[in-house]
Formats: structure tokens, C-alpha cells, sequence
């Protein structure tokens, strides 16, 4: 074996070995491994960690690894169909009964089959994190004085700050609440401000992570149709007063799947609809640090409109996961008057506080040198990525409609022809070896047509965009004839 040979290729071979030892018998040194099948330790050893991950073997630090003992036969599982009505009955006196589904969710965060293209993620590829820069954070974090105490539930005094400058308007460090990620805050956010059965106003389509946190809450889902100029206000003012609705769900920047930015002329006019409503706003600000090289100046937060805001419609929620890490989890909630509290009570009964070395880290890391270093790398390389992505599409499935392209975030939404299937079409680019999201979960109703969206962050390069649009041209020629 030579010396390039992977960690699978020795695995395997040590698997196939495995019988010719009996129950915690030794196995070769590991020295004596790598002489054999010319390999490095670093191999031998990560083949060996994969044998004990698989409950094939036991390593001993200083002893050496034993085949495994092995494990007693499991007792018989029991019957659990009693869940299903135990799980279930209370919905009985629910208007909208509650529904946990995380299929949505999973599409973005599940990993592709080994060879599988993918054209599906919601986090940045690990090349555009900035994983030196974190990891420096993160040790000169574990060094800081009280670093491993309890912080202030609300969170550090100096992390509030920062985000709160990073809204801007007149928004105060005091008004700002600490997260354990966008997704934790906008369960936080929904909890707090409608109760089990109650309408909630969201885009169509949009996010199906919060469609998902909505729903499990018993709260229903109504949606408000947007255009590349973001939600249309005349049908909102429409929903406000059909559903008496108390709380509306946007994302006014980079709306995640369109791609949309809410237009100035209906910024003001969302806010008055709602406002007259005596309605909340939650602004999902999700990927304000993924802008594009030529995106040009950014309209402020919806929470930042001062002194229109001085009211507190707006709950404001902002995160740095995007542009750093899907394990960077720290967000920020931001609100103004009694629903502060009521935010404040609902995270402490949940999680406590996020912990403090995470919140001690992303200090550290927004205020290295690194940082407006990486935003501007991911901003240029986000655009190459963008355009390359889109040259490829109408190159060579110009079918697929692409009815806006975005100037930030990390994907594009595409309509497919009449009568086409999204499931389908998804599940042809699996066999053809590249990942696609369909469309149909970013809607909560019937959806006009179908899409799909495609991302182009969590991918290696533009080599595999490029590659990946060519498969899914060969699955477009198999579902769409």
C-alpha cells in the first residue's frame, strides 16, 4: 500500500483482518502498521479511530487497540404505538394541533452521499469560514478572565453593544438579548408574541425552518405572497384584516428563497400596515454580513427606523452563523418595551443563557482584524460564485426561470416549467450525483408553481458549480421531457 493510500482504503483492509483475532485480542502496533501497509501514523491512527467509532475495536491510550468484545444481544423492543395517541390527543383541544416536521430544516443541514455534488447547503463551505480566525478567537476566549462563569443571562454587556451598533437607529445595548443562533431566536421571537392557534402572517414562500418553528408551536401559518420587491403591502394590509392577525414574519433583506429586497418605497408601508394591525414585525436580518461585492450601500434594519420604531413593532433578529460557522451559533434578539421581558423570560426558561466562552469568542472575533477581513473575501468570492452559477443556468438550462438574481446571500430560487414536479426533478439530481432543495416547503399553502433552489456557497469552488448545473442538466433531460 502505498503512502498516498486514504484512511477508507486501510479501514477496509483492517476490517477484513478483523477475524483472524479473537475477542480482545491485540491488534499490530501501530508502528508496525505503518511498516507494513506504508502508510503514515496520522493514517494508521484515523483508520484505527474509524474501527472504534464502528464498535469494532477498543483503543487504549499506551496499551494499544483490541478487536472489541462483543455486545450483548439488545432486549426486544417494546410496543410504543401508545405514543402516537398519547402524543397526539391533546391536539384534540388545540385549534391548530401541533406539528413537529424538521423535513425542511434537514435539506440544508443533512450531508450529501460521498460523490454528491452539493448544491443544497445553507452554511458556507469550510474553505470561506473563517476557521483560523475562530480558532484564534476561541483560545485567546478561554484565556479571558471569568471566561468559564456564569455571564448576565441577557448576555455580555460588551457583545449587546456591538450588536446594537450593528443595527443601528436608536437601538441600545439594553435592548438587546444574546441567542444560541437565528433559529433559537426566532422560536424565542414566535413564542413570545402569539399564542397556540393564533394566525401568523409569513412570506410566500419563505424560510422553512420557521414554518417548522411556527407550526410545532400550534401556530398557523397564513401566507403573503412577495415579488422581487419584497412582500406586497396591499395584500398584507389584506391578511391583517381577514386574519386578525398579530404578528408578521419577514425577511427584508436577501429573503431567503428569492432573494428579494424589500423596496424603500414599501419599508415604510409594511411597518404603517402593521402598526395599524397593532402587530409585531419579526425581521429576520439573516445574511445582512453576506452581501456581495457589487451589491452597493444596504438599507438599514427594519428596527432601525427611527423614530418610527420608537414603538417597538419591530423585533429585530440578527446572527453572525452565516458568516462564520453552522457551530458558531450566537444571534441576537432585539426589542423594545413589555416584550423584551417577555423575550428575555421565555430564553432563561428555555436554555438559561448561551454559554459564555462562545459569547467571549465571537467578541474576540468581531474585534480582530480578521474580521472585515473575511466579510470582505466571502463578499467577493460570493459574487464570482453567484455569477458563475448563473452564466451555467442560462447556458445550459435556460427552462429553469430565473426571475431575479440577488446581490447577497448564498442561493438562487428558479421556477420550473408548467406542469414539472420539484420532488422529482430533486430526486433525478440525487441519482445524477448532485443535491438540489425543492421548492414545495417554502410554501404554507398551494404553491403557484414549482421550484427549486440552488446554493452556491456550499460548494468547493466554481469547478463545482459548474459541474453541478451539467448533472443537473442530465437530470433535467430525464424528468422534464
Amino acid at each position: 500500500m502505498q503512502e498516498s493510500s486514504s484512511v477508507v482504503e486501510l479501514a477496509n483492509r483492517l476490517r477484513q483482518e478483523l477475524d483472524r483475532y479473537s475477542p480482545g485480542g491485540k491488534l499490530p502496533s501501530s508502528r508496525a502498521l505503518v511498516e507494513r501497509f506504508r502508510v503514515s501514523p496520522v493514517t494508521v491512527s484515523r483508520a484505527l479511530a474509524q474501527l472504534a467509532a464502528e464498535g469494532l475495536v477498543v483503543t487504549r491510550p499506551g496499551a494499544g487497540a483490541f478487536r472489541a468484545r462483543p455486545h450483548a444481544t439488545p432486549a426486544p423492543a417494546g410496543d410504543t404505538s401508545w405514543q402516537e395517541v398519547a402524543l397526539s390527543a391533546d391536539g384534540a383541544a388545540e385549534l391548530v394541533p401541533r406539528t413537529v416536521d424538521a423535513s425542511g430544516v434537514t435539506v440544508s443541514l443533512a450531508a450529501p452521499p460521498p460523490g454528491v455534488l452539493e448544491l443544497s447547503g445553507g452554511y458556507l463551505h469550510p474553505s470561506l469560514q473563517p476557521e483560523r480566525a475562530m480558532a484564534a478567537a476561541l483560545a485567546r476566549a478561554g484565556r479571558r478572565p471569568g471566561a468559564w462563569g456564569r455571564p448576565p443571562m441577557e448576555g455580555l454587556p460588551e457583545l449587546r453593544e456591538w450588536f446594537a451598533r450593528s443595527i443601528g437607529g436608536s437601538v441600545g445595548a439594553a435592548e438587546v438579548l444574546i441567542a444560541a443562533g437565528g433559529q433559537s431566536a426566532l422560536a424565542t421571537a414566535l413564542r413570545a408574541l402569539a399564542p397556540p392557534g393564533a394566525p401568523v402572517l409569513v412570506e410566500s414562500p419563505t424560510y422553512p425552518g420557521m414554518l417548522a418553528i411556527a407550526r410545532a408551536a400550534g401556530l398557523r401559518p397564513v401566507p403573503v405572497p412577495v415579488d422581487p420587491d419584497g412582500v406586497r403591502p396591499e395584500l398584507l394590509a389584506d391578511a391583517f384584516r381577514a386574519t386578525g392577525a398579530r404578528v408578521f414574519v419577514c425577511q427584508p433583506l436577501f429573503q431567503n428563497p428569492t432573494g428579494a429586497v424589500l423596496a424603500p418605497g414599501r419599508r415604510a408601508e409594511v411597518l404603517r400596515i402593521a402598526r395599524a394591525a397593532g402587530a409585531f414585525v419579526i425581521e429576520d436580518d439573516f445574511v445582512r454580513r453576506l452581501v456581495h461585492a457589487d451589491a452597493g450601500p444596504l438599507p438599514r434594519p427594519l428596527a432601525a427606523e427611527d423614530p418610527e420604531n420608537a414603538d417597538g413593532v419591530v423585533v429585530h433578529v440578527g446572527s453572525l452563523t452565516k458568516a462564520t460557522s453552522p457551530s458558531f451559533r450566537v444571534s441576537a434578539l432585539a426589542a423594545r418595551g413589555p416584550v423584551l421581558e417577555r423575550l428575555r423570560a421565555i430564553q432563561v426558561v428555555d436554555s438559561f443563557f448561551v454559554p459564555r466562552p462562545l459569547q467571549e469568542a465571537a467578541l474576540e472575533l468581531v474585534g480582530s482584524s480578521a474580521w472585515p477581513r473575511h466579510l470582505r473575501t466571502v463578499s467577493a468570492e460570493l459574487k464570482t460564485r453567484r455569477d458563475v452559477m448563473t452564466g451555467a443556468l442560462r447556458l445550459h438550462l435556460p427552462e429553469l426561470a430565473l426571475p431575479h438574481v440577488p446581490s447577497g446571500g448564498y442561493h438562487l430560487w428558479l421556477r420550473l416549467p408548467d406542469g414539472a414536479d420539484d420532488s422529482a426533478l430533486t430526486a433525478a439530481a440525487l441519482r445524477a450525483g448532485v443535491a438540489i432543495t425543492p421548492g414545495r416547503p417554502y410554501f404554507s399553502a398551494e404553491p403557484p408553481a414549482a421550484h427549486v433552489r440552488l446554493s452556491f456557497a456550499a460548494v468547493a469552488g466554481t469547478g463545482e458549480i459548474t459541474e453541478g448545473v451539467r448533472r443537473l442538466r442530465a437530470a433535467c433531460d430525464e424528468v422534464l421531457r
